[in-house]
């Protein structure tokens, strides 16, 4: 399918015509001024001549968001890489909406359109796109406890309001045509985030929502409900000014490079996480201590994490992980504290009050740090985090175990998806008995770096 659409979107991309000044010229009155020339349009060459490529998007948490240390967000780091590839700089131009941002790529105001766009037909057959770089699907978003259709004949009995010029508009035209009495309002937005905020607030009953985006906001307001997919899945792709020489061509080269080294992996656990399977009691704990507990260790977190390769948030998450940021948590096997310490870990890594939140934080960062150093040079990326956290539950020595036992059964030792499948084995007998480190409850480590992977993700819901 999306093959298809490719070939279809290169085939009927757009030429803008040019003007025709000298002709204009002849017909004007007298005393008229002839209007400016055209402007020629970009190549390759010239944006990198000029060092900049101009980013049409959109403002929302999938996309762009704006702060004090400049615009950050999923397209934005997409579009940086790329651009970098071209040995250039990125600068970002937001739209008002979606309507706003083709008409800007229609007329030479940017080179490419990073949105989070569905390639559609319809859109296929007025734009150029870029490769597809992400799939999702279409969801009808509702508040718990109120309207929610679960049945497309039921879409008519709830008040349905959806982003201005966007593909819902397009997927809710195709079902009104067996289901006429379906209605529905616009709103023109950056994102569905303030529709779904609005269904949150009660001010609609449903709205629809990209998988990813849903899931996010979901994160952030517990209360929202997926009452139905829409559509199976769709293709996200880039828009691109079809006039600019050499840039379908890029385009194409670098999505496939950014597909095989991980790139698009990556960005996606950075900004959208792995969330589990969504527990609403969890989630809503969550966001609770998201506003009542967390503030009270950010700043900590914060100063710590500046002088680690860790971020703020995935010490948090961790914390969270370990002692739902309760200073004075303590388990039944003695560990206590914010990041849940051993005494033998508190005395090496130099803290003496394990019940110090600065102490706690501090010390299990060192350690955490330290694990992160002994992992194996062999293991990188993401997953080197991943085995630094599973030796943090479990210990080092059992993930070596780990490792041999993986290459054993002919599996990649350093990788995370194949460890996470071995080190419930070390709880087996077959296999604990004949390795040096011998029995561990293997299944705990899988587990913990799971949900401290959703707890990141959550954090990044949030509007912190």
């Amino acid at each position: 399918m999306k093959h298809a659409l490719r070939a279809l979107a290169a085939h009927l991309r757009p030429v803008r015509p040019q003007r025709l000044s000298a002709l204009l010229v002849l017909l004007l009155p007298l005393g008229c001024s002839a209007p400016p020339p055209a402007r020629e349009p970009d190549t390759l060459t010239s944006i990198r001549d000029r060092g900049e490529l101009v980013v049409l998007t959109l403002a929302g948490p999938t996309s762009l968001i704006e702060n004090e240390a400049g615009p950050s967000g999923y397209e934005v780091d997409l579009a940086n890489a790329f651009a970098e590839s071209l040995g250039v700089t990125a600068r970002f131009e937001l739209a008002e909406s979606i309507p706003v941002l083709f008409e800007a790529l229609g007329s030479g105001d940017g080179h490419i359109a990073a949105a989070g766009l569905t390639l559609t037909p319809d859109r296929a057959q007025r734009l150029a796109f870029s490769p597809v770089y992400k799939s999702v699907t279409e969801q009808l978003v509702c508040r718990r406890g109120g309207v929610s259709p679960t049945r497309l004949n039921r879409l008519p009995e709830a008040d349905i309001v959806v982003l201005e010029g966007s593909s819902y508009e397009e997927t809710l035209r195709a079902i009104g045509e067996t289901h006429p009495a379906l209605r529905w309002r616009t709103r023109a937005a950056g994102s569905a985030m303030p529709l779904l905020e609005a269904v949150d607030d009660g001010r609609a009953d449903c709205t629809v929502a990209d998988s990813h985006l849903a899931d996010f906001a979901r994160r952030r307001h517990p209360e929202l409900i997926v009452a139905q997919n829409l559509t199976g899945e769709q293709p996200l792709a880039w828009a691109y000014d079809a006039n600019v020489d050499g840039l379908g061509a890029a385009l194409s080269a670098w999505f496939a490079t950014a597909h095989a080294d991980g790139l698009l992996e990556a960005l996606d656990e950075t900004w959208f996480g792995r969330f589990g399977d969504y527990d609403y009691v969890d989630v809503a704990r969550f966001v609770r201590r998201v506003e009542n507990r967390l503030p009270r260790y950010r700043s900590l977190f914060e100063e710590v994490a500046d002088d680690l390769p860790f971020e703020w948030e995935l010490l948090a998450a961790q914390a969270y992980q370990e002692s739902h940021w309760d200073p004075d948590a303590v388990s039944a096997t003695g560990v206590r504290g914010l990041m849940m310490l051993t005494l033998s870990t508190a005395e090496r890594v130099g803290i003496d009050d394990r019940t110090d939140p600065h102490q706690s934080i501090l010390g299990g960062a060192a350690y955490l740090d330290d694990l992160y150093e002994r992992v194996p040079d062999s293991v990188t990326g993401p997953d080197r985090l991943w085995f630094a956290l599973a030796a943090y539950n479990v210990g080092m020595g059992h993930m070596y175990d780990a490792r041999r036992l993986a290459e054993r059964l002919g599996r990649d030792k350093d990788s995370w998806d194949d460890l996470a499948e071995v080190l419930p084995l070390l709880s087996d007998p077959e296999h604990y008995t004949t390795l040096r480190y011998g029995y561990a409850r293997g299944h705990e480590p899988v587990r913990y770096v799971a949900k401290i992977r959703e707890y990141r993700a959550l954090l990044s819901a949030q509007d912190l």
